[in-house]
């Protein structure tokens, strides 16, 4: 009997690890919410709550302007993308959503990324983009779109996405929520040739099939961030 309850539990608790596995996410609220406390020192997976006695309706908001325009001359890509996540709205803790407000020159685009932690959905407010994602091993099947004004499209979790804006004489605008309240960007090119340190240019020169003198001269370049 004992030796019966003692597999049954270690099966519970394997059950339970596999179960917690299967949907890992950002944690979700046991309480109506949980505004982050930025002073606090303790380290958890998130932000710790905040005195639900002292939040303010403050907590909750924030002046983010994104009905206007932002710069889009200074990014090499030519987008600018301004994200409101948790560390700058405190009360998105534990709520799994950000926002973002994509702004795109005339042929600018927002490179290959993934976000490891969240999918995405985007919808055009001004003019139009070329959007896709590809699938993972072994298929790497692309899925693409033109979107106009008022069109929305989804990128799905961890999955590498671009965006592009086609016109050579209008710019265009987006707004992109996220399901995390800090769903991380990966940008490919800028992981790859811009690591710090660097990596290795015979394991790049192998894996890109190309000469090493092609992967040095892609991570001399100056790999800059299209976010802020």
């Amino acid at each position: 009997m004992a030796s019966f309850s003692s597999c049954f539990l270690l099966f519970t608790a394997i059950l339970a690890l596999v179960s917690w596995q299967a949907v890992a996410s950002d944690p979700s609220p046991l309480q109506d919410f949980c505004v982050a406390d930025n002073s606090s020192r303790v380290l958890v997976n998130g932000f710790v709550c905040k005195d639900p006695e002292v939040v303010t309706a403050e907590d909750f908001f924030l002046a983010a302007k994104l009905d206007m325009p932002r710069d889009t001359k200074m990014s090499k890509v030519g987008s600018n993308v301004t994200l409101i996540n948790v560390m700058k709205l405190p009360g998105l803790n534990t709520l799994g959503i950000s926002l973002a407000r994509i702004d795109y020159a005339p042929l600018g685009e927002n490179p290959p990324h993934t976000h490891p932690r969240a999918t995405e959905i985007l919808t055009v407010l001004e003019g139009t983009l070329y959007v896709g994602f590809v699938t993972s091993n072994t298929d790497n099947k692309l899925f693409s779109k033109v979107l106009n004004k008022g069109d929305v499209f989804v990128f799905p979790q961890g999955l590498i996405h671009f965006q592009f804006n086609p016109n050579p004489y209008k710019p265009a605008v987006a707004i992109a929520a996220v399901s995390s309240q800090n769903p991380g960007a990966i940008t490919i090119a800028n992981a790859v040739f811009g690591s710090k340190p660097m990596i290795s240019d015979d394991v790049l020169a192998k894996a890109f099939q190309v000469e090493k003198k092609t992967v040095d001269w892609l991570q001399a370049h100056f790999w800059a961030d299209n976010h802020n």
